[in-house]
């Protein structure tokens, strides 16, 4: 009967956490993660053991890294000078606590002040913004790929 109730946790975080990958706002690969952890507790951590969790938590942590750096990076990339680097990771941290809005438009707007700050004409501080919003879409992307991963791992641990 635990054994089932896990499951079921397990298969609900992981569904839940899926859709927390497209959305900023949600811990997606936290989400996924502990359904992970729920999965091969159902199983007492026979075939999942701790090794593949370690990596797995490993690979969790490397998902808030990317998320954080996309960025800065994106904006790095059009051109922005280091306060708009700068501006876009405050832009993306202070987001977070403005809701998914706050997310979606505070690294553009964080880079976008950062040029401003830096002296830059609005044309390349708009540049830098885009690039920041870029960043964002390929954060996005590297989610999905490292969440799939992370349920690829727990797979061939499980059957293996």
């Amino acid at each position: 009967m635990t054994s089932i109730l896990l499951w079921g946790l397990a298969t609900g975080l992981i569904l839940v956490g899926l859709i927390g990958t497209f959305l900023p706002v949600m811990p997606g690969a936290l989400l996924v993660f502990l359904g992970l952890v729920a999965g091969a507790w159902a199983d007492d951590f026979t075939r999942v053991g701790w090794m593949t969790l370690a990596i797995l938590a490993i690979l969790t942590i490397l998902v808030y890294v990317v998320d954080f750096l996309a960025s800065a990076f994106g904006a790095r990339r059009l051109g922005a000078s280091r306060w708009g680097v700068i501006g876009a990771v405050v832009g993306a941290l202070a987001g977070l606590f403005l809701g998914f809005v706050g997310v979606v438009v505070g690294p553009f707007v964080g880079a976008l002040i950062g040029e401003l700050l830096a002296r830059r004409g609005l044309a390349e501080a708009s540049r830098a913004g885009a690039g920041a919003w870029l960043g964002l879409v390929l954060s996005v992307a590297a989610r999905l790929a490292l969440v799939f991963a992370m349920l690829g791992i727990f797979v061939v641990a499980y059957v293996y």
